[in-house]
C-alpha cells in the first residue's frame, strides 16, 4: 500500500446548503405527509441522504478516505474506500434489503389472491329497475354533443375572441356537468406559456368555456374576477401547492374542473385512501372543494359533498372497482378457473344524467367476449352509488357498426352510445359524424336487437323512425306512452333543422305537445276547437307525440 489522502468539507456551508436542498426538493415534490404514500417516502430518503452528506460526512473524514492498493502480480492499481467497504455499505444494505423485504410483505397482503371478497365489495351493486329509475327525456333533452365535438366548438369560439386568442389557451378537459338541469361540458382556460402568464396573472384568467350539450350552443362566460387559482398557476397560486400546503396529510386524486349553479368555476380535488391492506383497494374519501377565484376551500367527507358537485369519483377507478366485482363475484380461484358468472366492463363508457346527478354508463359482458351485453351499470360519479340491470343485449360497439350501416354510403362514423329510455325500453343514441368530425345524422338503436335503428338529421327525426321500427318489429313491446283526451286549444307548425314539427296546445294546460309532420298524415288538417285523442312521452312542460287519433 502508498500513500492515504483525506478530504474535508465546510461544517458550516454543507448543512446549508442541504437544508436548501430539501425546502426545494419539497417545493417541487409536494409530497403528502402520510405513510401510505411513495412519495412520502422518496422525500424522507432523499432528505436523510442529503443530511448525512451534510453533518456526518465532514464530521468523520475518513469515511471516504482513499486508499491506493497496488496489486504485485498484475502491476495495476485501484483506489478504495475501506470504512465504506466494510462497515457503512454493510449497515446500509441490511436496512434497505430490510425495508424493501417489508415493504413487499406489506403489498403482498393486499393483493386481490388473499382478499377477493374486500375487492369484490369496493363497488355495491344494487338491482334496478330500467323504467321507473331512468324517465324518458324529451327531444329538448338529449344529450348530441361528445367531448371531441366540444373541443373544436371551443376552439371555435376562442377564436372570436381577439383579445384572448393570443394570450390563452383552452384546457381540453371539457367535464360534462349538469347546470341547472340542463347537460353541459364545461372547461377553463389557460395561459399560452409563461410570458402570457407574466402578462395576465394580477388579473387571473378571465373565462371559461361551456358548451351546451343539447343545442350545441357554446360560451364563453366571462368572470367578473378572474380565476387565480388553477394548475396553470406558479407560485403559491399554483392549485397543486396551494392545496398540499393547507392538507398536508391528504392523498389527493386528479383534480376536476366544475362550476356551481351560479356560474362560479370550482376545482374538485378527491381525497382517496386505501381500504385493504396498505397499499390496496384504493377509494375515495371526501373531497377538497377549491374556489378558483379567490382560492377559498373546504373538505367535505364523501356522504355530506355539495349536491351541485357532479365529478369527484374517476371513471377510471369506477370501472376498476366495477370489473373487481364482476371478476370476484366467486372468489379468486373461480376467476382464474372456471370463470363461472365472471363478467367484465365493455370497452367503452359515457355519462347520463339522472335526477340532476351525473352516472358514469357502461355494459357488463362475458368473460368470454361474445359481443354481448348481460346487461349494464349506472354509477353515481358523486356517490359511487351502483345499479345493475339485466337488459341482455348488444354491445355498443355491435350497436355503432348497426347505426354506422344505416349510412354506409355516406361513411360517416358513430359516436360512443349513450343509454336512454325511449318507448320504456332500453335504447342506444348516436351521433354520426362525417370526416371532418362534424355531426350530420342521429341514431337510435335497440339494446336488446340491434338491427332495430332509426336514423334521421334531427333527434326528433331519428327518434319518430326509430318509434315506427320498433313498432314494426315482431315480437317487441314498446312502451305504449300516456293517452289523453282534449280539445286543440292551438296549433302553429315550425322548422326545426329542415323537419316540420307541429306544435299543439289543449284547452285549460300549457303543457306544449310536440309531433314531426311523420307522426300522422291529420297533422296540416287539425285546427282549434278540434277534438283528439292523443298518446305522448315525456313528463314535462314539452310532450312528444307518439299517435294521433
Amino acid at each position: 500500500m502508498t500513500k492515504t489522502r483525506n478530504f474535508t468539507k465546510s461544517m458550516v456551508i454543507a448543512p446549508i446548503i442541504a437544508i436548501m436542498f430539501v425546502f426545494v426538493l419539497y417545493w417541487f415534490m409536494l409530497p403528502p405527509i402520510n405513510p401510505v404514500s411513495i412519495n412520502f417516502w422518496v422525500f424522507i430518503i432523499l432528505t436523510a441522504a442529503a443530511f448525512i452528506a451534510a453533518f456526518v460526512i465532514p464530521r468523520n473524514p475518513d469515511l471516504f478516505s482513499e486508499v491506493v492498493v497496488q496489486n504485485k502480480k498484475e502491476g495495476t492499481q485501484y483506489v478504495d474506500f475501506p470504512m465504506i467497504r466494510n462497515k457503512r455499505i454493510k449497515m446500509a444494505s441490511i436496512t434497505v434489503g430490510g425495508l424493501l423485504l417489508i415493504a413487499i410483505i406489506l403489498w403482498l397482503m393486499g393483493l386481490p389472491v388473499f382478499n377477493a371478497s374486500r375487492y369484490k365489495d369496493l363497488i355495491i351493486r344494487g338491482e334496478g329497475s330500467f323504467t321507473e329509475d331512468i324517465a324518458e327525456l324529451s327531444m329538448s333533452q338529449i344529450p348530441v354533443v361528445d367531448r371531441d365535438t366540444a373541443i373544436q366548438l371551443g376552439k371555435r369560439k376562442l377564436g372570436e375572441i381577439t383579445d384572448l386568442v393570443s394570450q390563452f389557451e383552452i384546457s381540453t378537459d371539457y367535464t360534462q356537468i349538469n347546470l341547472k338541469g340542463r347537460p353541459v361540458r364545461v372547461t377553463p382556460l389557460y395561459y399560452a406559456d409563461f410570458f402570457k402568464w407574466m402578462n395576465n396573472n394580477k388579473k387571473g384568467i378571465p373565462a371559461y368555456i361551456k358548451v351546451d350539450m343539447v343545442t350545441q350552443e357554446t360560451y364563453l362566460f366571462q368572470l367578473e374576477n378572474g380565476m387565480k387559482y388553477s394548475p396553470n398557476e406558479y407560485l403559491l397560486r399554483d392549485l397543486t401547492r396551494h392545496i398540499r400546503f393547507n392538507y398536508p396529510t391528504k392523498l389527493f386524486d386528479a383534480y376536476v374542473f366544475e362550476v356551481d349553479e351560479s356560474g362560479t368555476p370550482y376545482w374538485i380535488a378527491p381525497t382517496y385512501y386505501y381500504r385493504i391492506g396498505v397499499w390496496g383497494g384504493r377509494d375515495i374519501e371526501g373531497a377538497v372543494l377549491v374556489n378558483a377565484i379567490d382560492g377559498s376551500h373546504e373538505w367535505y367527507p364523501i356522504n355530506k359533498i355539495p349536491q351541485w358537485v357532479d365529478r369527484v369519483y374517476r371513471s377510471d377507478l369506477a370501472i376498476q372497482q366495477l370489473n373487481y366485482n364482476g371478476k370476484y363475484q366467486d372468489g379468486f380461484v373461480n376467476s382464474v378457473i372456471g370463470q363461472r358468472g365472471v363478467l367484465q366492463t365493455t370497452s367503452g363508457y359515457n355519462y347520463i344524467a339522472v335526477n340532476d346527478d351525473v352516472y358514469l354508463y357502461t355494459g357488463m359482458t362475458s368473460v368470454t367476449g361474445d359481443q354481448s351485453n348481460v346487461g349494464f351499470v349506472l354509477v353515481n360519479m358523486r356517490t359511487k352509488e351502483t345499479k345493475f340491470y339485466s337488459v341482455p343485449g348488444a354491445e355498443e360497439v355491435s350497436a355503432m357498426s348497426s347505426a354506422e350501416g344505416q349510412v354506409q354510403h355516406l361513411k360517416y362514423s358513430s359516436t360512443f352510445p349513450l343509454l336512454l329510455n325511449v318507448a320504456d325500453r332500453p335504447t342506444y343514441f348516436m351521433s354520426l359524424k362525417d370526416a371532418a368530425g362534424l355531426v350530420k345524422m342521429y341514431a337510435f338503436v335497440d339494446v336488446a336487437r340491434y338491427q332495430i335503428v332509426g336514423t334521421g338529421t334531427s333527434v326528433a327525426d331519428a327518434r319518430t323512425n326509430y318509434v315506427k321500427a320498433l313498432t314494426q318489429e315482431e315480437g317487441v313491446s314498446a312502451g305504449a306512452g300516456t293517452e289523453i283526451t282534449g280539445t286543440v286549444a292551438g296549433i302553429v307548425s315550425a322548422v326545426v333543422d329542415g323537419n316540420t314539427n307541429y306544435y299543439i296546445t289543449l284547452t285549460d294546460s300549457d303543457v306544449v305537445y310536440v309531433a314531426p309532420i311523420k307522426t300522422s298524415n291529420r297533422l296540416p288538417f287539425i285546427k282549434e276547437g278540434d277534438s283528439i285523442t292523443l298518446t305522448y312521452s315525456g313528463s314535462d312542460e314539452t310532450r312528444e307525440i307518439l299517435t294521433i287519433k
